[in-house]
């Protein structure tokens, strides 16, 4: 293998330049994005059918679907809203589903069941992926210009410019206002003349035509001919004629007044409290997100000229900045940790050509790791970057194994040829190389069968720090000794290991205590007691969670006023709720939604959203910012329900069906029940310390005017329920009957009443009809007017009714919360047929957990393995579990210190630590030749330096990520915490008490 390597050197050398380069052209051309690229499995069908009442919509749109839904393929759970007329079904599939493949049968089954639901019922589904979210949202706000005319801008000139955008899927205009032409009838002149609205509503449909009735040849042409009587503007429709006969023409100005106007609009958008047209850029699958910023905001820089004058164009929301700032923090940790890693060298081998070589190891290890995860489909995000920062101390710790003995090597043997004593040295490691890159690298094996989110995103930091300790392994193997061997000289070797004087006192002090603890296993007995108890102790102490908090720089406030509050009283209660906004000092802008969400899903005029976006540089944190602002609007503005929560965890929380930490689902027969129960359990859980935003889950649709036609009494009038009703939708919410095209939009024409006739019940009861035969009476003739009070949204979740009561937890664990939540409702009495059960992401939490503990034990069987094949000795393979796993108390100790939850990112440090502490063990062992306490002592003195120069590098390395500094960091924090905690203790466990748990095994195994 040495001569092969000699020979072979400069190609090698070559080779590694090359994959450097090509991880540097890798680098260049992988998509930036905020988290993985991750396929939710989970299909979302809404559904409108008018207006029908709640309970028959459930029973004639949402069950049939329901049942037709749960015949597909691969579906685990289905939850539904209903609401009047329209409902909302999330399909739910199993985690690595072919999505594509699902949306496809999801819909040929609601197409199925389509003829069977109430005529004029339509669907839309979808896949619920990241793309449903903006990546960026723009606000054209005008004090000129108005709604209808910011509308146009935004939709027929700005959105087919964005839209040509590599990687823009979606661009969505909310807000503004749509143009039509209004004919205003008056149905007493109608009478007079014997017309009905049905009759103004068939002259203007047959009165704008173009139509091809034919093809002529002549001369060897070939002619389209057409018949076309176009409407073109409010003159032409005046002049529509409705009748003729010996009175003379009647024409549409006889009867209607016409008029340009707006189109009807239940909706409010607004910007930094301005009216407002929100454009909302949403990217492909896969698409790269800070590419996509930096191309529009080319674009609007190119034809800012072209903008009209008077629209502000700003920016509401940046999705590419948060990606940005966390990659930025991530990467300047990689940067300092490697910074503090080169400083350490320096300091221990005291060797500029020593230190030149790890510094040029590094960045060719994670230049090359590039090129895998660019194989592998991978983008750079908060978690293959956090890979690459936590692998930083891995990959320079095989390199300075590897130097260190080399250097060893040819101070030992200074007569030996130098190229034959480093590539001799090169050989001699190659088995604890391997083994100890090994140890680390098959830990993360198990991830591969994590499910849910967690596995979704973390197997992507798996990946990342697996292919960097391959890579690590292959450098350090190969690629190190020939670099070791053409830049250093023996004095270099001799420089390198002659240890400072403060050294060698920390040698000589350590041989001597070794030699007396293995003197005395009782001693050893206790140091190891002391361990447990107190990893014991600290495990209890730490409480549990999710994911880590990460600052987004922004966050979503969701809100609802009572139920049936008119869209100008809405806007009045947000009005105070803005100025709140305004006058806070960390808030830099925000976007309103009235009638709408960011997400989509059910909504009405009483419920919306704020995207309030905060300022860079700021006094508080996000989570002060959202507990002020939601406790101002509780003080000031005691008619609104609001939620908050970041723009991001609300989006994994809508991909996968459970927003909020706390979820307490009811179950049962009867929705009243259920209903009168959930109030009981929110007022409990309101109660518990740390829980905020209690929802009782019982969303009241607003109070409606029932208008019931009496069959008799419109027989007798010589009309049907069914004439009546198409009547009342024409005079009142009026009917589009034909478009105009002007430009290029079509501008609707709409017949309607005026509002005077029944904006009031009174006047409802006077509006006039008209029968067939032309003769005249009122509503109040042929209907009973009544009203009818709000009726509650019904929910089910796999076919149950169901009752969902959510909240959300602040500045506590999740597992203590939970706890005493419980512990509450444990005293809750259920009525026979109801029962609870947890979800949300608590749900979540938990089956990560119980994963996430296999993986742990999967791990250790993995290391366990590798161990009997490396060593075929129990003694030494106990001896090194036995230390991975006293470590794991330290991580407890350290995640207590710290006041960090014991969340899914700690728990993959924990997980690291098994390997890392069997990496350093391995290299251990390869100096212990013997149980023998001489031997012992000698093996430790040899490897005091490396490890404490290798324990000490990766601290520093991960220490910027441990401190949190950025968004990207904040959610790697925890794993380095674990990490650092582990190699903290694995100093004096790895010097110290393995090899007194060693020597004590082998006296066992001997007597035995």
């Amino acid at each position: 293998m040495g001569a092969w390597l000699l020979r072979h050197r400069r190609s090698l050398l070559f080779l590694l330049l090359v994959l450097v380069l090509a991880g540097l052209l890798s680098a260049m051309k992988m998509p930036v994005a905020l988290f993985p690229n991750v396929v939710f499995p989970r299909i979302e069908v809404s559904v409108n059918s008018g207006n029908m009442p709640i309970q028959q919509t459930d029973i004639a749109v949402t069950r049939p679907l329901e049942q037709a839904l749960r015949a597909v393929p691969g579906v685990e759970r289905i939850r539904s809203t209903t609401a009047r007329g329209a409902a909302d079904i999330s399909v739910q599939f199993a985690w690595g589903s072919n999505m594509t493949e699902a949306l496809l049968q999801a819909e040929s089954a609601v197409n199925k069941v389509m003829p069977l639901l109430p005529p004029d019922t339509r669907f839309t589904a979808r896949r619920m992926d990241p793309t449903v979210f903006p990546v960026l949202g723009l606000s054209l706000t005008s004090d000129h210009l108005d709604p209808v005319a910011l509308r146009r801008y935004a939709e027929y000139d700005l959105r087919p410019l964005l839209l040509a955008i590599h990687g823009v899927a979606q661009v969505e205009v909310q807000g503004g206002a749509r143009e039509e032409y209004q004919v205003v009838v008056d149905p007493m002149r109608l009478q007079s003349y014997g017309l009905r609205p049905a009759d103004v509503e068939r002259a203007l449909s047959n009165g704008n035509v173009i139509t091809a009735v034919g093809r002529l040849q002549r001369h060897y042409r070939l002619y389209q001919i057409l018949s076309e009587s176009p409407l073109k503007n409010v003159q032409d429709i005046r002049h529509i004629v409705l009748k003729t006969g010996a009175a003379g023409v009647v024409d549409l100005a006889d009867v209607a007044q016409v008029r340009v106007g707006t189109a009807p609009q239940w909706t409010t958008v607004t910007a930094n409290g301005k009216n407002a047209v929100l454009v909302n850029i949403k990217q492909q699958i896969g698409a790269n997100t800070v590419a996509i910023d930096h191309a529009i905001r080319t674009l609007l820089r190119k034809d800012a000229k072209s903008i009209p004058a008077g629209i502000n164009l700003s920016t509401w929301y940046d999705q590419s900045q948060l990606i940005t700032a966390a990659a930025s923090s991530v990467r300047d940790a990689i940067f300092i940790g490697a910074g503090l890693a080169a400083m350490v060298l320096l300091v221990f081998l005291r060797n500029l050509r020593l230190t030149f070589i790890v510094a040029v190891v590094l960045p060719s290890v994670l230049l090359a790791s590039v090129l895998i995860l660019f194989v592998m489909h991978q983008s750079f995000n908060i978690m293959t970057l956090g890979g690459m920062a936590a692998a930083v101390g891995l990959v320079v710790e095989d390199a300075v194994v590897m130097l260190e003995h080399i250097m060893r090597r040819i101070t030992e043997h200074p007569s030996e040829d130098e190229p034959v004593s480093v590539l001799l040295s090169a050989l001699e490691m190659s088995k604890p190389l391997a083994g100890s890159s090994a140890a680390t690298i098959i830990i993360f094996v198990p991830l591969a069968f994590l499910s849910g989110v967690t596995g979704a995103f973390f197997q992507a930091l798996a990946i990342s720090i697996a292919a960097a300790l391959l890579v690590s392994f292959l450098v350090a193997y190969l690629a190190v000794p020939l670099l070791a061997d053409l830049l250093l000289r023996p004095r270099d070797a001799e420089q390198a290991e002659h240890q400072g004087r403060f050294l060698a006192w920390i040698s000589s002090i350590y041989g001597q205590y070794l030699e007396r603890l293995l003197q005395r296993p009782l001693f050893l007995s206790l140091i190891v007691l002391v361990f447990l108890l107190l990893g014991g102790w600290s495990y209890t102490q730490v409480g549990s969670g999710f994911m880590p908090a990460m600052d987004e720089g922004g966050f979503v406030l969701d809100y609802t006023a009572a139920p049936g509050t008119s869209l100008a009283e809405t806007d009045r209660l947000l009005d105070q709720v803005q100025q709140i906004l305004a006058k806070n000092r960390d808030v830099a802008s925000y976007s309103r939604r009235t009638g709408l969400q960011l997400g989509g899903g059910i909504t009405e005029a009483n419920t919306g959203d704020f995207f309030i976006r905060l300022k860079a540089q700021r006094q508080h944190s996000i989570w002060q910012v959202m507990k002020t602002v939601r406790e101002q609007i509780h003080s000031q503005v005691p008619g609104l329900r609001v939620q908050t929560g970041q723009l991001m965890e609300d989006l994994i929380g809508d991909l996968t069906a459970v927003p909020q930490p706390i979820e307490i689902k009811l179950f049962g027969a009867d929705p009243q029940t259920l209903q009168k129960l959930a109030r009981q359990v929110a007022g409990q859980i309101r109660q518990v310390p740390g829980v905020v935003e209690v929802f009782d889950g019982i969303t009241i649709a607003g109070d409606a005017v029932d208008i019931h036609v009496d069959p008799v009494k419109a027989a007798l009038a010589g009309m049907t329920p069914g004439q009546v009703t198409n009547q009342l939708q024409t005079l009142m919410e009026g009917r589009v009957v034909s478009r105009i095209p002007q430009g290029q939009e079509m501008i609707g024409v709409r017949v309607r009443a005026p509002h005077a006739l029944w904006n009031e019940i009174n006047r409802l009861r006077q509006l006039p009809i008209i029968a067939p035969d032309g003769h005249y009476l009122t509503l109040g003739q042929v209907a009973e007017i009544r009203m009818q009070s709000g009726q509650a949204e019904l929910n089910s979740e796999n076919l149950k009714p169901m009752v969902a009561v959510t909240a959300r937890i602040e500045g506590r664990a999740m597992s203590t919360v939970m706890g005493e939540v419980k512990g509450r409702l444990a005293h809750v009495q259920l009525p026979q047929g109801v029962y609870l059960q947890y979800g949300g992401l608590y749900r979540e939490q938990q089956q990560s957990m119980r994963e996430l503990a296999l993986v742990l034990l999967a791990a250790i069987l993995l290391v366990t393995v590798l161990l009997l094949f490396l060593y075929e000795r129990f003694t030494v393979v106990l001896s090194i579990l036995a230390t991975a796993l006293l470590a794991l108390g330290s991580v407890f100790i350290g995640l207590w210190l710290t006041g960090t939850e014991r969340n899914i990112t700690a728990m993959i440090g924990i997980t690291m630590i098994v390997g890392i502490v069997t990496e350093t063990a391995i290299f251990f062992f390869a100096e212990a030749q013997s149980a023998e306490r001489h031997e012992l002592v000698r093996a430790g003195k040899a490897r005091l330096r490396p490890v404490l120069m290798t324990a000490i590098i990766a601290i520093l390395a991960l220490m910027p990520l441990a401190l949190g500094l950025g968004a990207g960091a904040q959610m790697q924090a925890p794993l380095a915490i674990a990490i650092i905690s582990g190699l903290l203790a694995e100093i004096p466990l790895v010097l110290v008490v393995m090899p007194g748990i060693y020597a004590w095994l082998e006296r066992v195994f001997k007597k035995g």
